[in-house]
């Protein structure tokens, strides 16, 4: 390769690393709004949940940034095979982190309701569980495309089975409550919607870990159960 060409190459790996980079920051940022908005519903702050509201913007601010970036890399750089398959990774991945945001952003808007009547515990306990999970599921979905760590992948989708399950469990426990002692229907409606916002959640997670296998080692396996994502991981080995 000459000097030029060097150059180029050299140029377009800055530009995937920055791309990258642009991409991570993203998700730190979607996880602290997750844990806050987690925290100011559990915690009846509605300080903190305002502030989750307000940022709203910023991630969405992100996500433009990077769509345009990916977009001219493929217009301008016309990348082929793998590098490809990292950008258009990339593009799939920020919409799952924006569609987090506005999910975090809904938990906290719960919050501030909740917060209007009065105090009660109850489903709080379901939605800590639910939120711990998840929490660590967004967590762990960054992980594995920082690292393209399909193992780790696979176990985001396991985690996802988990909490659908666990959510179902929740929602049937809550609308009973509400059946029972109809003057919490409101109350209980809104710790509902915080629930769904978390199973939400949960599913943008497993969409980012079905686009590390894809990034890895080009399957496709969104809509596929979990010995789909196991035959991907042996493909790896």
């Amino acid at each position: 390769m000459d000097s030029q060409g060097e150059h180029i190459s050299n140029q377009f790996d800055l530009e995937l690393d920055n791309l990258k980079t642009l991409l991570l920051e993203a998700g730190g940022l979607v996880e602290r709004q997750l844990a806050k908005a987690s925290y100011s519903l559990l915690e009846y702050d509605t300080s903190v949940a305002q502030k989750v509201v307000d940022c709203d913007d910023e991630i969405d601010s992100l996500e433009c940034k990077i769509d345009e970036s990916a977009h001219l890399i493929i217009a301008k750089r016309q990348p082929t095979a793998k590098d490809l398959r990292l950008v258009l990774t990339i593009i799939k991945t920020i919409r799952d982190l924006e569609r987090m945001g506005d999910e975090s952003s809904k938990i906290a808007k719960m919050a501030i309701r909740l917060s209007e009547e009065t105090e009660s515990r109850i489903g709080f306990a379901e939605f800590r569980r639910i939120s711990e999970r998840v929490q660590s599921m967004v967590k762990s979905c960054l992980d594995a495309f920082a690292r393209s760590d399909v193992a780790a992948a696979v176990e985001v989708a396991k985690e996802d089975s988990t909490v659908d399950m666990e959510y179902a469990s929740a929602m049937r426990a809550l609308i009973t409550y509400m059946i029972e002692d109809q003057r919490s229907i409101t109350r209980v409606l809104n710790l509902l919607w915080a629930l769904r916002a978390l199973e939400r959640i949960g599913d943008h997670a497993r969409n980012i870990a079905e686009q590390v296998i894809y990034l890895v080692n080009g399957t496709d396996v969104r809509h596929s159960n979990i010995e789909d994502f196991v035959v991907s991981v042996n493909k790896t080995d």
